[in-house]
């Protein structure tokens, strides 16, 4: 309901009967104003949170009450404390009408003013306050829709964390942190043996946040473990990148993109392939040394026709290798500067080198940068250790 279809509602409260049939004949023509009169005082406030007048009208001197405490009641009940109050009186005191503004009237009028000035400031101070309530109920609805919100992102995160898959203990063991942004990004990686031998691994990031992006994460993910890819494909990372470029064009899936880091691990010769699309390196940890591995790809899905490059490592026994989404390493600090890649290098050192959880202490170095442990993107660490 907007201003010009909510009435005008006037409550008059004063103990002579004269002032309100001369305030009804005053706005007789008026047909979108409704007045109430009240002549007892004490029944002022009930009679207000039941009318829901849109200005009070309120003389000062009344039997039982002082008008001035009345002032004070208004505004200390929370029926009445924001509708316009105007307080009227026989005749012009500076001294009262400065405590009445002070205790929180809007207004001061002798008396009853000509017919033209009761009516605009009536009209005016109404109007005022029936903004004020549709304002008020915008905000509301809108803290409900963000609210509603809210609820379906941490349920699609919910669901993004039944997906991913569980840890692994064996020749090649996994260990995971999935921690979804208050917005919920596009974060979603796997893992898992094509053969005996052959051991595929990758981690995605799509571009942007909300439900839409986190769907389309769930789309790759399925695509790259549903076992509908080709195995010669599933084998080549370069051709896996290759394939998903062509799976997924921007074009079709409103304007997102995603980066990706895809790796392939032979067992029995202990060599990673790998390929990466716009992601940042994964991190080989091996004998207290770091070494990033990427590829030059672009952003998967961006241009059709792209071709994509691979390399191979070395993986000496004991190794660990770590994947991460940008979100846990593109951080605010409290001082208001960003966390780079080269500074988010020596926090992985330190946590390899720590003997305790890896992934654990690297998340508590990271939430420290951050300074608290809310981020603004997806934060995805995966660490697969090979025996």
């Amino acid at each position: 309901m907007n201003a010009s279809e909510r009435p005008i509602k006037v409550l008059l409260v004063d103990d002579q009967e004269i002032v309100y049939k001369t305030l009804e004949a005053l706005l007789e023509s008026e047909r979108d104003i409704e007045v109430l009169f009240c002549s007892d005082p004490l029944q002022a406030l009930d009679l207000a949170s039941e009318f829901k007048p849109t200005v009070i009208l309120q003389d000062l001197i009344m039997p039982q009450i002082d008008g001035l405490t009345l002032v004070r009641y208004y505004r200390a009940n929370d029926a009445t404390k924001d509708v316009p109050l105007v307080v009227l009186s026989s005749k012009e005191e500076s001294a009262v009408k400065a405590e009445a503004f002070a205790l929180g009237a809007n207004d001061y009028l002798v008396k009853l003013p000509e017919r033209e000035e009761l009516i605009a400031r009536i009209r005016y101070h109404s109007k005022g306050y029936i903004h004020q309530l549709e304002r008020n109920e915008a905000y509301q609805k809108l803290e409900q829709s963000e609210n509603a919100l809210r609820g379906e992102l941490v349920e699609a995160a919910d669901y993004v964390r039944t997906l991913l898959p569980k840890p692994l203990v064996g020749d090649v063991s996994t260990y995971w942190k999935f921690i979804p942004s208050q917005a919920l990004g596009g974060d979603a990686f796997g893992y898992h043996w094509i053969d005996n031998d052959t051991f595929s691994l990758y981690l995605l990031d799509v571009c942007g946040h909300g439900v839409g992006a986190a769907l389309l994460s769930i789309s790759i993910a399925n695509v790259i473990g549903s076992g509908a890819v080709p195995g010669e494909i599933l084998r080549s990372p370069k051709q896996m990148l290759a394939y998903l470029n062509e799976t997924f064009p921007m074009e079709r899936h409103n304007g997102m993109f995603f980066t990706l880091w895809y790796g392939i691990y032979h067992k029995k010769e202990r060599r990673l392939t790998y390929a990466s699309g716009g992601h940042p390196p994964a991190l080989l940890i091996s004998e207290g040394r770091l070494e990033p591995l990427s590829t030059k790809g672009v952003l998967i899905g961006g241009l059709e026709g792209q071709s994509f490059s691979e390399e191979s490592q070395g993986i000496p026994p004991a190794s660990r290798l770590l994947i991460y989404s940008d979100g846990a390493f593109e951080l605010e600090r409290p001082d208001g500067t960003r966390m780079t890649l080269e500074e988010f290098f020596p926090l992985v050192s330190a946590a390899a080198k720590s003997g305790d959880s890896f992934l654990d202490v690297l998340e508590k170095s990271l939430v420290k940068e951050r300074g608290k442990d809310l981020f603004d993107d997806d934060f995805s660490l995966l660490e697969v250790v090979f025996d």
